[in-house]
């Protein structure tokens, strides 16, 4: 039987769907004593670290027999005193205990089932898996808010449909600064859009089976990958856990400029686990291992290489990325200029029946530096077959991006136009032919317009005969 592992790192949004079956107003030492010895179980069973969870669960027997958590009357105050007890310990931020979601339903009964449902698609609604205001600002820079880092299940598509609308910026800024964290494997996916080559992003190493996951970025994501522009991450004081590894990742990759305040300091994975029908506690079962410092933010925190305020960090970013902005710009500019002088000067050397593989590799150099795309090459090909007027070298380049393009019906058009021009009817009508199959296929809107092209040169060739 194959097992697969879902790792779910959310902190500060940690939510649970028990009842509250004690009375707050009336907890009784045997339910405090119960509620502790389960906490230490969990601990005992779970915590990343053994050994402090037994030192966590000496510390909490001998505030219990010393009278300390008598003073606490209800679940909310429980829960923050038992949460303070066990950091005072492991100094693990990530392990908090909370007082459940109340339900006015009994348990394990339908009316139950469909309130935490309805609770459930209410609070992802509110959520929008953690994607808020995404903006082009001045400079032509990208701003993305990103306040958690969904399940990558429910948050891909909105990862995809967000970041394709700063994927022409010439800078973008991503602000986790009230990010609580979320899923490691969403941090993978939106950092794979930063980088071109494959890179090992992080490790994450769980107690249970002694194993470790390891975190690389994808080689395929359905967007535009942008691994030369230049990216700033706002943190905050809130920055925390799997928004720390997105920081952290970026920062020992330097890939990216950090801006603001030095984060929370989680690193260590987990999950909720219930204590009783009142609380529930979030254990870390495991812990990152960068592959460049060998470590991890725990207790620390991630440190941005420009410290400001808060107030302070968005103008700060805004200045920086428009200055990086102009740059990427100006390095563009540059770029395309001396990739389109290698172009030009191969299409300067054509020569009819030799030319065709070189040019076709010239132009493919041009895509993978997106100097040019499909309609860019089809735009050179009809500069040299109308205002070059050299009709073989545009058939050339039509031939070209049909091969560079194979799916697009535009390209066979325009490479049966130049053919036609140049007097090849019978492979000009293969041609729109296949521009009118691929067409069809794909209910494209042109196709009646490929199909009377394809009548035209069909007709060219019944009165040439």
């Amino acid at each position: 039987m194959k097992f697969i592992i879902k790792i779910t790192v959310f902190t500060f949004m940690l939510f649970s769907f028990a009842n509250i079956s004690a009375q707050d107003d009336s907890l009784t030492k045997e339910y405090k004593e119960e509620a502790i010895e389960k906490l230490s179980q969990l601990m005992n069973d779970f915590y990343v670290f053994p050994e402090i969870a037994k030192s966590t669960e000496l510390h909490l027997s001998s505030q219990f027999k010393s009278g300390h958590f008598n003073q606490f009357k209800d679940n909310e105050s429980f829960a923050t005193a038992l949460t303070e007890s066990v950091q005072h310990i492991n100094k693990d931020k990530h392990m908090r205990i909370w007082k459940n979601r109340p339900y006015e339903a009994p348990k394990q009964t339908p009316e139950r089932m469909i309130e935490e449902q309805i609770d459930r698609k209410v609070r992802n609604r509110k959520r929008n898996a953690g994607f808020t205001t995404i903006k082009i600002m001045e400079g032509n820079v990208g701003y993305l808010d990103l306040r958690g880092f969904a399940g990558i299940g429910q948050g891909k598509d909105f990862a995809d449909a967000y970041m394709k609308l700063i994927a022409q910026t010439d800078a973008v800024i991503i602000d986790v600064s009230k990010n609580g964290g979320g899923d490691p494997e969403m941090v993978q996916y939106l950092c794979s859009f930063f980088f071109k080559d494959k890179v090992h992003l992080n490790s994450l190493y769980f107690r249970e089976g002694d194993r470790t996951m390891d975190f690389y970025t994808l080689d395929e994501i359905d967007g535009e990958k942008m691994p030369d522009v230049p990216l700033f991450v706002i943190t905050g004081k809130k920055t925390f856990s799997a928004a720390e590894e997105f920081s952290y990742n970026m920062q020992t990759q330097k890939r990216a400029t950090l801006i603001g305040e030095t984060t929370g300091g989680g690193a260590n994975p987990g999950g909720s686990r219930v204590i009783n029908s009142d609380l529930s506690v979030f254990i870390p079962t495991g812990m990152a291992i960068n592959p460049i410092t060998k470590t991890n933010w725990e207790g620390v925190g991630v440190v941005p290489e420009i410290k400001t305020t808060a107030e302070e960090a968005p103008n700060k970013a805004h200045e920086m990325a428009m200055v990086a902005a102009e740059s990427y710009r100006e390095e563009g500019k540059a770029k395309f200029t001396e990739k389109y002088k290698e172009l030009n000067a191969s299409l300067a050397s054509y020569t009819k029946g030799q030319s065709d593989d070189i040019i076709i590799n010239s132009i493919k150099k041009c895509l993978a530096d997106k100097i040019l795309g499909e309609g860019e090459v089809n735009m050179l090909g009809y500069a040299y077959l109308n205002n070059f007027e050299k009709p073989e070298m545009a058939e050339s380049i039509f031939k070209a991006n049909t091969v560079l393009f194979p799916d697009s019906p535009n390209v066979y058009d325009s490479y049966a136009e130049a053919l036609m021009m140049n007097g090849n009817l019978d492979l000009s009508a293969e041609n729109y032919q296949k521009a009118v199959d691929i067409a069809t296929k794909n209910e494209n809107g042109d196709v009646e317009f490929y199909q009377m092209n394809l009548d035209k040169v069909k007709a060219m060739i019944k009165e040439k005969k």
